[in-house]
Formats: C-alpha cells, sequence, structure tokens
C-alpha cells in the first residue's frame, strides 16, 4: 500500500477512513491540467475574420470588440478605445459559442469510478436536488468539450431510478469553482417518465404476465408523479395561510415550477410519453420542454399550438422501432422545423455521451444532411438552444452586450476537417489543450526522437 501524505493522515484522523477511499477513488480521475483564465482587463479588437453572428446576416471581413467580458461592437464603423489590443484574424472564422442543451457534464467522468459519477440522488422524488452544486470544474472532459467550441452546457440530473430529478444548471466551461461558472443556477425541473410503450418483442415469453407488471409499475410511477405535484399545491397553499407550516425542502424547491417561473423539462421520447406531458403540463400549467422528441413530429400541430419547445436528443441513433425507416432520427429536427415547433439539437445526456459533448456540432451536421437547413442546423447548437433555456440575453450569437463566449476556426464547425483555434470566454483566453492533445505531442517526441542518429 501507498504510503498516506500528511494531509490525508490527518483527514483520516477526523472523518475516518472513508475519506482516503475517496481520495484514493479520486486518484483514478485526476483533475485537469489546464489553468483557468483570469478575468478581461485590457479591450480585444479582433479584425479581419468573417462574423457569424447567427442572429443575423454574417460580416465578412469584420472587426469585433470585445471588453469586460461582453462584446461591445461589431462590424466596421465603431469608434475603437486607444487601449485596444489588435488580434488580427483575417481569413478566419468567429462563432458563437455551442451550447449543449442535455448532459451530465460536470457530474460525471469516470464511468468505472463510482466516486466521479454524481447526477443521480436516491429515490425517486428528489425536486430539491441541485445539479451545480455538485459540478466538478477540474473535469477532463469540460477541456474536451470546450476545445471543439462547446463553451456552455446544461448539466442535467440524470437519475435512471428516479422519477422527479431534480433541477439542472447552466455552466459556462472555464472557471475555478462552480459559482465561477454558472450562466444560471437553476434553469429546469427534469422529470423522467416511465416506459408507456410495451413492445412485446422486447420480452422473454410469456409475455402477458410480464406485460401486466409493467404496466401496473409505470402507472404507479404515474401516479407518484401527481401526488408530488399535488403535495405541492397543497404545501404552497399551507403556507401562505400560515408561516408557522413546517418548511418541506422537496416542495419548496418546486415552487417556482408550479408557479410557472421556471421550466419542467419532460424527459419523453415516444407518442405516448410526450402526450401525458403535454397533458399534465396543461393541467399544472407548468412551462414544459419536452427532452428526446423521437415521436415529436407526429404531435407538431400540438406542440406548437401549446408553444412547447422540444430539446431533440441523440441524432446519430438507430431508429426506435424496427419498422422505421433508417433515418427516422436524423430527420426529427427537419420535421420540426417544418412543423414550426421550437427546437434545439442536443446529445442524448447520459454518462455515455459525456465524454463525447464535443461531438456536438456533427449532430446538427447530419440534421442539415437529412433536411434541416445548414443556418437552421448551426442555430440549433447556439441560438435555439439559449432561447429555450432563457439565455438568449447572454449567449447564443454575436451581439452587442452579450457574453464574449466564442471561438475562431478555419472553416465551419459542422465539418469534422474545420479546426477550432482559439477559444474565448467573457473575454477570456482559454487553453484549448487536453489531456488527448498532450499525449499526442508527447509520443510525437518519442519517434522524432528515435528517428534523430
Amino acid at each position: 500500500m501507498m504510503k498516506k501524505t500528511s494531509l490525508t493522515r490527518r483527514l483520516t484522523k477526523v472523518f475516518g477512513a472513508s475519506v482516503f477511499l475517496f481520495l484514493s477513488a479520486g486518484g483514478a480521475a485526476q483533475a485537469s491540467d489546464n489553468v483557468p483564465a483570469a478575468a478581461q482587463k485590457t479591450p480585444l479588437l479582433f479584425k479581419g475574420a468573417t462574423l457569424h453572428t447567427v442572429s443575423g446576416e454574417s460580416i465578412a471581413n469584420g472587426n469585433m470588440l470585445v471588453d469586460k467580458g461582453r462584446i461591445v461592437a461589431l462590424g466596421s464603423q465603431f469608434a475603437i478605445p486607444a487601449n485596444a489590443k489588435v488580434i488580427d484574424v483575417s481569413g478566419k472564422h468567429i462563432y458563437p459559442g455551442m451550447i449543449a442543451a442535455n448532459t451530465v457534464m460536470g457530474l460525471a467522468e469516470v464511468q468505472s469510478v463510482r466516486a466521479t459519477l454524481d447526477y443521480a440522488e436516491a429515490g425517486a422524488i428528489n425536486p430539491n436536488a441541485r445539479a451545480l452544486v455538485a459540478v466538478n470544474p477540474d473535469s477532463e472532459l469540460i477541456t474536451t468539450a470546450r476545445a471543439n467550441g462547446v463553451l456552455a452546457t446544461l448539466s442535467v440530473p440524470n437519475s435512471p431510478a428516479g422519477l422527479i430529478n431534480g433541477t439542472s444548471a447552466l455552466i459556462q466551461l472555464d472557471g475555478w469553482t462552480w459559482e465561477e461558472m454558472s450562466v444560471q443556477s437553476e434553469v429546469g425541473l427534469h422529470i423522467s417518465l416511465p416506459n408507456l410503450r410495451f413492445n412485446p418483442e422486447l420480452f422473454p415469453a410469456p409475455f402477458d404476465a410480464r406485460l401486466e407488471e409493467i404496466r401496473k409499475a409505470s402507472a404507479q410511477r404515474l401516479k407518484m408523479l401527481e401526488e408530488a405535484f399535488d403535495s405541492a399545491i397543497a404545501y404552497r397553499e399551507a403556507r401562505a395561510q400560515n408561516d408557522g407550516t413546517k418548511i418541506d425542502v422537496r416542495w419548496e424547491a418546486m415552487l417556482p415550477a408550479i408557479a410557472g417561473k421556471r421550466l419542467v423539462f419532460f424527459h419523453a421520447q415516444d407518442v405516448n410519453q410526450i402526450r401525458f406531458a403535454l397533458n399534465f403540463a396543461k393541467r399544472y400549467q407548468l412551462k414544459a420542454v419536452i427532452v428526446g422528441g423521437a415521436d415529436a413530429p407526429v404531435l407538431g400541430d400540438l406542440l406548437k399550438q401549446q408553444q412547447v419547445p422540444v430539446i431533440v436528443t441523440g441524432i446519430h441513433k438507430l431508429p426506435m422501432r424496427r419498422g422505421a425507416d433508417y433515418d427516422a432520427y436524423y430527420t426529427v429536427a427537419a420535421k420540426l422545423a417544418q412543423a414550426g415547433v421550437q427546437f434545439c439539437i442536443a446529445r442524448a445526456g447520459t454518462d455515455d455521451d459525456a465524454p463525447n459533448e464535443r461531438n456536438l456540432p456533427y449532430e446538427a451536421a447530419v440534421a442539415a444532411t437529412f433536411g434541416l437547413d445548414a443556418k437552421e442546423a448551426l442555430k440549433a447548437i447556439t441560438l435555439y438552444p439559449a432561447q429555450i433555456l432563457g439565455v438568449a440575453d447572454k449567449l447564443g450569437s454575436l451581439e452587442s452586450g452579450k457574453l464574449a463566449n466564442f471561438f475562431i476556426t478555419n472553416g465551419d464547425p459542422l465539418e469534422t476537417t474545420t479546426q477550432v483555434e482559439q477559444v474565448y470566454i467573457q473575454g477570456r483566453a482559454v487553453d484549448t489543450s487536453t489531456k488527448q492533445s498532450r499525449l499526442t505531442e508527447k509520443y510525437q517526441q518519442k519517434y522524432l526522437q528515435k528517428a534523430q542518429p
């Protein structure tokens, strides 16, 4: 056994052996070597790039002034401060940072090390769980995502056994602490609906008994969901009538949602789940968002009528049904756009996907290949998620007054051959190196050295 450090010895003495086990497990997932950037102190003028504003027309050979962490001006006709540092990016392209709107980024690191997984709570009803306070600023996965232009994520509590999983947080991918990374500490309440699609082919015979068991379990969970909302409403009324009512942190956390002041995300893929979510939201007057939405185009008219947006997740997937077209998932975004439903594109949001959030632009690229307009595809991972999450005044496009969160490339970010060359978060130049790039450089040196006589 390795000798404990003096710090570990002191912690073990005070808190017990469990601390040593935690520190030992943490060794398998070391903190990122990247140092968060210092706050912007000098105005920056980016000169000569094509500015892809996303919200409007692109500006060829344009200039962009950034100061105090925000975009000040774009174009060519504006005053330039005398102390501005000029950065020549002629021939390059500047895009607003992409937003991953469904992920456990910062809450999951190494699947095989339980101590690094913090996206799920025990039990089914946990509305008081807050994703933000569990975010790990030192995650290696954060550096990988932002190196490809993903600069903000909606970190989501995502318990496989959960029903009401807690509130998500929108974070930007640079900072020493979760407080510094926070863009919006509590975005919405997340509900995972039970399976309402019962396919006999998924279960061994005899199916009848198993089917009845699954139906009962699903019905019981839906009843639990209704009871939770009814309890929160009763709690609100009791608190309004009597200030002395004992505080219940679970129902207290649900008050903004039932008051229509906070989004409620229903994780739902099939048509039965989506229809239930829409009816439930209407009954309790909730500001609903559908997350998943594989069958959302089937209910496009209803979604548009009730003004419920859809976060389309996991375009790179096989069809949900055996008889479906091979491109069933690929075309969901295009069909929603045609139906006039507000939408954005995200990844599946599991701990399997967290290491691959860097592939978000390629999800949008597939949607563009299968019917979605290319400009809409770019908006679907920048401006549209910002609008759905309620932060379009801060993120999602290159506009005066918004946070200076952007990246510089040598081409179209939806193309796999394009390189992200520089990244800025609130005007700070962010280190784009990753564990993978450092290992590449290391082993390149190995062969260069061996090639020398």
